[in-house]
């Protein structure tokens, strides 16, 4: 019994292997890592593509024949359709969306490999249009989700540590400590994915936050409009301290909504703005738990890439060869490390 199932077991490596080592992966964990977190990202990116078309799709008037699922939040759009935020979500869309995709060829081991010109190339262009994505999205974070103080801190930092670690990923590349450049790298997309972990947690979160307690928001009552199309004996049924702002009285009349997902519709948009800040931090903090434990545990990886940065330094004449880049042992009080 044993031994069949060792045989069955050698078949299905074999059979695997031939997926895997084509495109450069010599061990199948890393192949299975590499097709998990790429999978969801590049999913995740074609499903949003239609969002480059902005007028059409992505803030698109709601109809009965609208796709619920190609349009954002109601009331986001309110904002996102004029001034400098129809600037920041358009350029943070066109920037993205494209990076997305081609950060998913930048993991392939084949490429990096054999179409070194390609992946630098690419790799450039990556790290521009990540910093123009983030500057579109902190151009719109004051009303992203409601705008709440608490959203608006957990987007900038979300985009900071982004930034941060692109930042670090770029100056180890220059100093050819390819080691680190893999390992700031990886942080830097593990943190952008959170996004899309953030999703799946406020999908699940929203509705247990509306049975576990009662909780209320602010919002505008410009915002409560347009999330009922525009129907004012409708905003006013269910909110009638809005008269002030429909009779032009008070131009930025707020009410107090209470967040419940199975509520009216201003209130379901609630429940998910006020569940928003809590999943993107849960969300984060798992992706920069997960990162860092796949760091650990790929130390041979990690090594060799070391040793390859250290024969490259030396034959560029750098000092410190094999730590000329951003390293423990040069910038703290690592041993120093010492070539293979």
């Amino acid at each position: 019994m044993a031994t069949a199932a060792r045989r069955l077991a050698t078949r299905l490596d074999g059979w695997a292997a031939k997926v895997y080592r084509p495109i450069g992966f010599t061990k199948p964990y890393n192949f299975i890592l590499w097709f998990l977190s790429t999978s969801g990202l590049f999913g995740f990116v074609l499903s949003r593509l239609p969002y480059l078309n902005y007028d059409g799709v992505f803030c698109a008037p709601i109809t009965e024949h609208t796709d619920r699922h190609l349009h954002p939040a109601p009331g986001e759009c309110y904002y996102h359709q004029r001034g400098h935020t129809r600037v920041g979500m358009l350029m943070h869309l066109a920037t993205i969306l494209p990076a997305g995709l081609l950060v998913c060829l930048q993991f392939v081991p084949f490429i990096r490999h054999r179409w070194i010109l390609l992946h630098r190339i690419v790799g450039y262009l990556v790290i521009l249009l990540s910093f123009a994505s983030t500057a579109g999205a902190f151009m719109v974070v004051r009303f992203s989700f409601g705008g709440d103080p608490d959203t608006q801190v957990f987007l900038g930092v979300l985009g900071s540590v982004f930034l941060l670690a692109l930042a670090l990923a770029y100056i180890n590349i220059k100093r050819l400590q390819i080691e680190q450049h893999r390992k700031w790298m990886l942080r830097a997309w593990f943190y952008a994915c959170s996004i899309i972990t953030l999703r799946v947690i406020s999908i699940l979160g929203t509705p247990v936050m509306t049975r576990t307690g009662t909780y209320y928001t602010a919002r505008a009552c410009k915002i409560v409009d347009d999330i009922m199309h525009n129907n004012q004996s409708l905003a006013l049924a269910f909110y009638p301290d809005c008269q002030a702002w429909y009779n032009g009285t008070d131009p930025e009349q707020f009410v107090l909504v209470h967040g419940d997902a199975k509520g009216n519709p201003v209130e379901a948009i609630a429940a998910a703005g006020m569940m928003f800040s809590a999943a993107g931090w849960l969300a984060l903090t798992l992706h920069a738990i997960g990162i860092e434990i796949y760091l650990q545990l790929t130390p041979a990886e990690h090594e060799r890439l070391r040793n390859v940065s250290y024969q490259r330094q030396v034959q560029a004449g750098m000092n410190h060869p094999g730590r000329a880049g951003l390293t423990a042992d040069r910038l703290g009080d690592s041993a120093t490390w010492r070539p293979e």
